[in-house]
């Protein structure tokens, strides 16, 4: 059913953007994601989510306790469009819901912190999939954060400033991290075809319009016989 819908969807699209969704989607990953607490600064949050597409970094995952996520479009270029970007706004413990979720789907947690020699980008481990935590501009992760994480993780940097901007941070780990996995043999870290699948079928109901309509056109047209 999703081939034939996908199949469908790809004659209603110009062939340039099949071709794009085509090879995109097979450099997609979610055994790599990364999720950011708490930022205020508009072109940092945008920053990071146009980081995570061009990396092919599918989710975003963003905690929002006292700041609200917003997007500069003029920064992120359509990211959200291609990103997937899950918000964990609840009152009283967001950071933990968060944790928790990345945690019970099979994530190991990385904070990201200029304070510890535990591991660097370079060396953390990557035998199983791994969620990088990213904090605040002004005062890095939280204590819960941090108390949460199976990781510490920082940047190896030789000058005197100790951290890096929180945006230059996240790009400098998906880069390094994407690096690595591709150099990595017999590891299955990219989508599989049938979530390749479902992921084209999202984008293409980002650019059509009335998606719901014509998709439930389609169906209907596949069960019918008729595609």
């Amino acid at each position: 059913m999703q081939e034939k819908l996908l199949e469908a969807l790809y004659q209603i699209i110009t062939p340039e953007k099949v071709e794009k969704f085509e090879r995109i989607a097979a450099e997609r990953t979610r055994y790599a994601t990364v999720a950011v607490e708490n930022l205020f600064q508009e072109h940092n949050a945008s920053a990071v989510m146009r980081s995570c597409d061009c990396f092919g970094i599918q989710d975003l995952h963003i905690i929002e306790q006292d700041n609200k996520f917003n997007v500069n479009r003029d920064i992120a270029l359509g990211a959200g469009q291609w990103v997937d970007h899950h918000h964990y706004t609840d009152i009283l413990y967001p950071t933990t819901t968060c944790i928790t979720t990345l945690k019970e789907k099979g994530y190991k947690i990385a904070a990201t912190t200029p304070h510890t020699d535990a591991y660097t980008i370079n060396n953390v481990p990557l035998d199983e999939p791994i969620a990088f935590v990213f904090g605040t501009e002004q005062t890095g992760l939280s204590e819960k954060a941090l108390d949460l994480a199976d990781y510490y993780v920082k940047i190896p940097m030789v000058g005197f400033t100790e951290s890096f901007n929180i945006s230059v941070s996240a790009a400098l780990t998906m880069n390094t991290i994407r690096t690595r996995l591709e150099n990595m043999e017999g590891l299955n870290w990219k989508l599989t075809k049938e979530e390749q699948t479902a992921l084209k079928i999202e984008w293409c109901k980002n650019i059509i319009r009335n998606p719901d309509n014509v998709i439930k056109d389609f169906i209907r047209r596949i069960k019918e016989g008729e595609l």
